[in-house]
């Protein structure tokens, strides 16, 4: 049995291995009712969820003068670590809990477990936190030292994967777990969820088209649970021609914290293979020189991440002007720069 799962175990022993009657102890009578109205008035009343969302889109202009760009192509930046968690995922979890108490999945008495990266889980335990039910994840043992505290801060119980499997590993030690957690658990499982697409089809995505007075003609996101392309691409495609580009790793070992290389990885349940019109590899010192250059040059501090898509855009945008033609691309800000001071992104010379 992996260390992960007896790990689990051992806290939680009334979920004992060969005892499902025992860790299964949710009535019929609670497994058919609806809705916590409790839960889902706290969620209208938090000021954590209502700071969600409505994030900034900036123009880049200095940064395109440093990649020597003309007038005719517009960087624009979605400045998502101003979320109160960080991280556009805090727009993932928030529709991902609030569907999950509509529906009556999560609950009184019911604990909300689910592999991360990091961004996605420091979100989950923040709204745990704010709206008072207790949060179980399972985050790979490469995740920055920064995530592993803010997640402590938030009080949520994590269990470490095998840092050398990433999300992946993180993603199969879980759903081990849940075979033998029982009903006190739900399983969020955003690789998987609709309602991960579904907050930017809501949210991101319309703020997008309006910021940019509907003139957006790229969007580049990068690829990690790759919610945010489906959703904020499926929005955007609905409104005009838009072209919708995703970022992953151009290698299988990379140093990218949260994305994926789809082509060796577990591929989630929500990405649709149909709706990109380009996937961009990018290696990690080229996202990571676009993070710090962001830095030196626009004064804006962010993840690798926003790196990648930062890269990505760079090189897409010099394409564009080759062509002479004109564009405007928005390019997903993912998270912020201080959550990687520990990290390569940072160790600067």
């Amino acid at each position: 049995m992996p260390w992960g799962v007896s790990y689990f175990l051992m806290k939680n022993s009334e979920y004992a291995m060969h005892d499902r009657a025992k860790a299964t102890r949710t009535t019929p009578e609670q497994a058919i009712c609806g809705p916590d109205a409790a839960l889902l008035a706290s969620i209208a009343e938090s000021a954590v969820a209502r700071s969600i969302g409505n994030t900034p889109l900036h123009r880049l202009r200095r940064y395109e003068r440093y990649l020597g760009l003309p007038e005719t192509i517009e960087l624009h930046l979605k400045a998502e670590w101003v979320n109160p968690g960080g991280s556009i995922k805090d727009r993932t979890a928030l529709s991902i809990v609030r569907a999950a108490i509509k529906s009556g999945q999560l609950g009184p008495g019911r604990t909300l477990l689910d592999a991360t990266s990091g961004n996605t889980g420091i979100a989950y335990a923040m709204l745990g936190a704010a709206l008072s039910f207790p949060v179980t994840l399972v985050v790979p043992g490469s995740a920055s030292e920064e995530r592993k505290r803010t997640l402590a801060a938030y009080g949520a119980r994590v269990i470490y994967s095998d840092p050398y499997e990433g999300s992946d590993g993180a993603i199969r030690l879980v759903r081990e777990m849940t075979s033998v957690a029982g009903d006190d658990f739900f399983y969020a499982d955003q690789y998987n969820n609709p309602a991960n697409p579904a907050a930017h089809v809501a949210t991101t995505g319309p703020e997008i088209w309006r910021q940019s007075d509907g003139r957006v003609t790229h969007l580049v996101a990068a690829l990690g649970t790759t919610g945010t392309l489906m959703g904020t691409g499926a929005y955007l495609r609905q409104q005009g021609a838009v072209q919708l580009i995703g970022v992953q790793p151009a290698e299988a070992f990379h140093g990218i914290e949260g994305l994926k290389h789809l082509p060796t990885a577990i591929v989630p349940g929500i990405y649709d293979p149909s709706l990109p019109d380009r996937i961009m590899g990018i290696e990690t010192e080229a996202a990571f020189e676009a993070a710090r250059a962001l830095a030196r040059v626009e004064g804006f501090f962010a993840g690798s991440s926003t790196g990648a898509n930062l890269a990505a855009a760079g090189e897409l945008a010099r394409e564009l002007a080759s062509a002479g033609q004109a564009a405007r691309l928005v390019v997903i800000g993912c998270d912020g720069g201080a959550r990687y001071l520990s990290t390569g992104l940072w160790e600067l010379g």
